[in-house]
């Protein structure tokens, strides 16, 4: 089962900020994350998250740097800012608020459709 695009959009901001709250990254190792902490129903390409990346850079939620480690190829690095943080802060309250509004919807007993008997 993969997860709908529009719930994909929409979670992708508050998953690389809080990524990034866990400390600095690059973008393969980011995909690699939401990927183990999705069990792989989450997976999403380079073409989602680095315009995304560069949204946050532009907003200032996120900074970047390049990286040179001995042996291998330079990565762009990237870390959260005390703006991001912020962020961050507001969209696990805003999500919070809906994941409690579907808690007490899914709480409630399915509601079975009546079966219309032909006459």
């Amino acid at each position: 089962m993969k997860v709908a695009k529009d719930l994909v959009a929409a979670s992708a901001t508050p998953m690389v900020l809080g990524i990034l709250a866990e400390g600095d990254s690059y973008g393969y190792a980011i995909l690699k994350r939401i990927n183990e902490l999705s069990s792989g129903e989450l997976d999403w390409t380079e073409g989602l998250l680095y315009p995304l990346l560069h949204r946050l850079e532009r907003l200032g939620h996120v900074e970047s740097n390049w990286k040179a480690v001995t042996g291998e190829r330079r990565r762009k690095y990237y870390r959260i800012t005390e703006q991001g943080l912020a962020e961050l802060a507001e969209q696990r309250r805003q999500w919070d608020t809906v994941v409690d509004a579907l808690r007490e919807i899914w709480r409630a007993p399915l509601a079975v459709a009546p079966v219309e008997c032909p006459s």
